[in-house]
């Protein structure tokens, strides 16, 4: 992914900004930006915008062998594509270090969480399974990608409906939409990632942090919660480590308040 340069000047105009509690586009600190979410015509389909970020999400199905380690369990895949379409440093052809750690927090979340039920995606044991496939495309990219990402995905899953399997002896009748209704996945609980931005050596932090504010920002924490407020997953980067209980306990606040709307 190529580099994006920032002016010194739009770098001290972004850390003074942070620092009086001010952000770009008239956020305040613990602001998101507004979430839309559609969804297409036909299952497994979801574009979500936040703010000016938007990311498409389709999932697809086929039968598929098992894992010789988990003979009874489907499989779940996720694939993520950065284009030049979404940003120009973006490039063509290959997953950079930026994709790649979007591709891991994503498995992590969902995959790693247990959100889909697995199990109900057998057919017969030891030999056939469903593979569950999220092709998750960034059309353009404003910042917090990963957030924006994690909310496509799993509404996704979450409006895919499977063609329904009869089972007669050895034979496997797999049924098209007129013969029988499509199955929904069994979605056992909905995780969320919610990304924050620090700065100032920790001192500063806001979320939801936009594609300037990234390039400024010294470190970051990536939260995945499920709506039971339980971890799904975490992730810290950047060139400060965090370490003061003060920190920790602001982003668990902030966690709480993002799914206060849920409960």
């Amino acid at each position: 992914m190529k580099e994006v340069i920032v002016s010194k000047c739009e770098q001290d105009f972004i850390r003074k900004a942070v620092a009086a509690g001010k952000r770009l586009d008239g956020r305040h600190t613990y602001d998101y930006r507004q979430i839309r979410i559609a969804f297409g015509v036909t299952g497994g389909s979801c574009q979500v915008h936040l703010g000016q970020t938007k990311v498409f999400a389709q999932v697809s199905c086929e039968v598929s062998a098992p894992k010789a380690s988990r003979s009874n369990e489907g499989l779940l895949f996720l694939n993520v594509e950065l284009s030049p379409m979404a940003a120009p440093n973006f490039e063509t052809g290959r997953l950079s270090e930026y994709g790649l750690e979007i591709n891991r927090l994503l498995e992590r979340c969902i995959v790693d969480s247990r959100a889909v039920d697995l199990e109900s995606l057998c057919i017969v044991a030891g030999e056939k399974v469903w593979m569950i496939r999220v092709d998750v495309h960034v059309l353009n990219h404003d910042g917090n990608i990963i957030d924006c990402a994690s909310i496509a995905a799993i509404s996704a899953l979450s409006h895919f409906r499977r063609p329904d399997v009869t089972i007669s002896g050895k034979d496997v009748t797999i049924h098209s939409l007129r013969d029988r209704h499509s199955v929904p996945l069994s979605v056992h609980h909905i995780p969320i990632c919610v990304t924050f931005a620090f700065f100032d050596d920790g001192k500063y932090l806001i979320v939801d942090p936009t594609e300037r504010e990234e390039q400024v920002m010294e470190g970051k924490m990536v939260v995945g919660m499920n709506g039971h407020q339980e971890i799904c997953t975490l992730h810290v980067g950047g060139t400060m480590s965090l370490q003061k209980r003060s920190e920790e306990r602001r982003v668990g606040k902030e966690c709480r308040s993002r799914w206060s709307p849920y409960h």
